[in-house]
């Protein structure tokens, strides 16, 4: 008995070896082989000999590139761009996600499933797409609104320096509020209706009952699209490359990920476009522990 016990659980181990290999493989492919490529290219750097006139050598750097991002005030400045973006975007998409959940949930919505596919339908439009649509609605003598701003005495230029964030945050705003309205109103779907009942019985209006039952119920939903939403501002670069190439207000290195592209293709320093690019992964490492300790110390009673 134990003899087959101990071949089944052999079986077991095989199995489940042979089914996990293709998953690791294709990790080890499309994750493990890139960070560890962009590690070993982080400690070199290319340079000319021959007062310019020579050819190019690669030259082993150790930290420099990873000192020289940290001393560059470009590569300083972009993280607080993504910054004062986060502070202009998650409370603004999360909280209209999440009320936008809470009204289709309550019995004060109709037609759901219509709203639910009309407010998720940005989502489907690609970023890129997006990102352009935006940029036309925001360009001075294209956009039917700017021009309508301007006729009632509001003239604001969506491109400039001071609102370029602003009108980022607003594309961000515009694509993913209805993917995460989803998410949130699947989470509602699973409270109990015992325990809304019970609230209602005691007296609890709509307006409490949302706010002390529904939203501290699907707080794990909440805190995991909080996690993925912030990963993704450190990783901002669609909405941001499309603005600046229609603005001369901001530069090629606006936000981190700009950093690494105007260090890789435009300067030829491959070196320092990996090292950047392992410090902002290390950043939202770093980052999403320390949005996910918060989270889970919230979520304790």
């Amino acid at each position: 008995m134990a003899r087959s016990s101990t071949t089944l659980a052999r079986s077991q181990r095989r199995t489940a070896a042979l089914l996990l290999t293709p998953f690791f493989g294709f990790f080890a492919a499309v994750t493990l082989a890139p960070l560890l490529y962009a590690a070993w290219l982080s400690l070199f750097t290319t340079r000319t000999s021959g007062l310019g006139f020579g050819g190019t050598e690669q030259v082993f750097a150790g930290w420099d590139n990873y000192l020289h991002a940290l001393a560059d005030p470009a590569f300083r400045d972009g993280f607080l761009v993504i910054a004062l973006y986060c502070a202009v975007y998650i409370p603004v998409m999360i909280g209209g996600a999440l009320a936008l959940a809470l009204l289709l949930d309550s019995g004060l919505a109709k037609a759901r499933s219509f709203f639910q596919l009309a407010l998720f339908l940005p989502h489907a439009v690609p970023g890129l797409i997006a990102a352009l649509i935006w940029v036309y609605l925001y360009t001075p003598g294209l956009s039917p609104v700017v021009e309508l701003l301007q006729s009632g005495g509001f003239g604001v230029d969506f491109l400039a320096a001071d609102t370029a964030v602003a009108s980022a945050a607003n594309i961000a705003v515009w694509e993913w509020t209805g993917y995460n309205m989803v998410i949130f109103y699947a989470a509602l779907q699973a409270v109990p209706r015992e325990t809304l009942d019970a609230a209602r019985v005691d007296g609890a209006g709509a307006l409490r009952t949302a706010w002390s039952i529904k939203v501290p119920m699907i707080r794990p939903a909440v805190a995991l699209s909080v996690l993925f939403t912030v990963i993704g501002s450190i990783h901002l670069f669609t909405e941001p490359r499309v603005i600046y190439s229609a603005s001369t207000a901001i530069g090629s290195s606006w936000t981190p990920n700009m950093y690494v592209q105007t260090a890789a293709f435009q300067d030829n320093d491959f070196g320092l476009a990996a090292a950047a690019s392992l410090l902002i992964a290390l950043f939202a490492a770093v980052l999403s522990f320390a949005v996910t300790r918060i989270s889970r110390r919230g979520s304790k009673p």
